[in-house]
């Protein structure tokens, strides 16, 4: 047989591959199995999927995983769907998951619990709730325009309360655009910052129809507003987590707009009581004002009114005397203090110890002077001496005496070892200086 019968496992390997990319059945595969081998990795996710009896690997990139809306785990039954695929380096085959969801739980529900449990590890859902204002001004609504939440809403407020001001900030309350157009109203209604409080809500349905109530986005947006929020999403089995987040949550809308007004004619009428109260309160006091005022018209202070200071007169006289005593007292006392201390100052008279400090003074300077002149005299004679010794010692002296010193260029010859012959030196005597060479050296004889 020839040997070009023969295939190279590379070229066994792509004939393969292409049967799989081109088979219509392995284009779209939908799977149910068990995840195997599962641990998360930084891009794209590698695993297995398996039953009782088979297994295949599996890949899922991670734009896909991404856009999953539950928690992956090992074990974890789910439902797949994707493309199978031949990887050529090792010849093996595997499947390319494209969507993935739990298996008997909805992939929505899975998210929705992932992510409340999630927030409320951070605590989004137990923060202090806001109070709804008693008797609000403007309240801002945030729903559709053309559903029924809107006018349940409106009824019933304009039954309860209309002189209240309401506004509406059209919504998309469903679909995949639905999340952040409610973002977008609340942070509006959150920089108008003249809104006393806020409703969000919608009618009933299925929880892909409320989801954007469940988004994160909606969520955290809910937790920063300023003003309370009334959440009315759904029917009142329907619990989104809109709800959980919101300061108030109501069951329907007509109980949103109950909760968020009170009843003008029972305010009237609170007003109405509250003014026959102030009135009888005010009624009372003016009575028990005037009777009191009569009663003191007829005091004895009116009638006789110097009794009302006599004893005050009294008591300023015994002050005054008091304080004229004192007064004299001290005066005395200060009398007695100022004689002692002028005897005591006569005694102590400055005058003499001057004298005493004057006559000191003039004995010490003399004795100053006549010390300093013999302490000069002495400086003199030690100055006279030092100077015979140092003229002794001159070097001019001893040049005098017929003396000289002969200078090369490196300096003082001290020894015939340090001349040359020939050599050029200057020989330094007392009134001037001589060239000369050296012609002979001869060194002095030693025993």
């Amino acid at each position: 047989m020839s040997t070009q019968q023969y295939l190279t496992v590379t070229a066994l390997t792509k004939y393969i591959k292409r049967k799989f990319d081109a088979d219509p059945y392995l284009e779209r595969v939908f799977l149910t199995g068990e995840v195997s081998n599962y641990r998360k990795r930084p891009n794209h996710q590698y695993f297995s999927i398996k039953d009782d009896n088979s297994v295949i690997a599996a890949v899922m990139y991670r734009g896909e995983f991404n856009r999953l809306k539950f928690k992956l785990e090992d074990g974890m039954k789910v439902l797949v769907i994707g493309r199978v695929n031949v990887y050529e380096p090792s010849g093996s085959y595997n499947i390319v998951v494209e969507h993935m969801e739990p298996d008997g739980i909805g992939a929505l529900y899975q998210a929705y619990s992932e992510l409340k449990e999630r927030l409320s590890k951070e605590g989004l859902f137990s923060r202090p709730k806001k109070t709804l204002p008693k008797y609000p001004k403007k309240i801002a609504i945030v729903t559709s325009q053309s559903g029924a939440v809107i006018k349940d809403i409106m009824t019933t407020i304009k039954r309860r309360y209309p002189i209240v001001q309401l506004v509406l900030y059209p919504t998309v309350v469903q679909g995949k655009d639905s999340a952040q157009s409610i973002v977008t109203n609340l942070k509006r209604i959150n920089e108008t910052e003249d809104f006393d409080l806020a409703i969000i809500g919608r009618g009933g349905g299925s929880i892909e129809d409320l989801w954007s109530f469940n988004e994160e986005a909606v969520i955290r947006q809910i937790v920063a507003m300023n003003i309370p929020i009334i959440s009315s999403v759904g029917h009142e089995t329907d619990t989104t987590l809109s709800d959980l987040a919101a300061d108030v949550r109501a069951a329907t809308p007509t109980a949103a707009a109950e909760l968020s007004v009170p009843v003008l004619a029972e305010v009237l009428l609170s007003i109405q009581k509250e003014e026959q109260r102030l009135y009888q309160v005010m009624r009372n006091k003016v009575a028990i004002g005037s009777e009191k005022l009569n009663r003191l018209m007829h005091s004895y202070v009116f009638r006789q009114p110097k009794r009302l200071y006599e004893g005050h007169l009294m008591r300023v006289d015994q002050l005054t005397s008091n304080l004229q005593t004192v007064a004299m007292k001290m005066m005395e006392q200060q009398t007695h203090n100022h004689h002692r201390l002028e005897l005591q100052l006569r005694n102590v008279n400055p005058l003499n110890q001057v004298r005493i400090l004057i006559e000191t003074w003039k004995n010490a300077d003399e004795d100053l002077h006549e010390t300093m002149l013999r302490y000069m005299d002495k400086q003199k004679q030690e100055l006279s001496q030092k100077m015979v010794s140092l003229d002794m010692l001159s070097p001019l002296k001893i040049m005098n005496r017929g003396y000289a010193y002969i200078q090369d260029e490196n300096g003082i010859l001290k020894s015939v070892d340090d001349a040359k012959l020939n050599q050029t030196v200057e020989i330094h005597l007392l009134d001037g200086n001589l060239k000369a060479k050296i012609i002979e050296i001869k060194e002095n004889e030693h025993d």
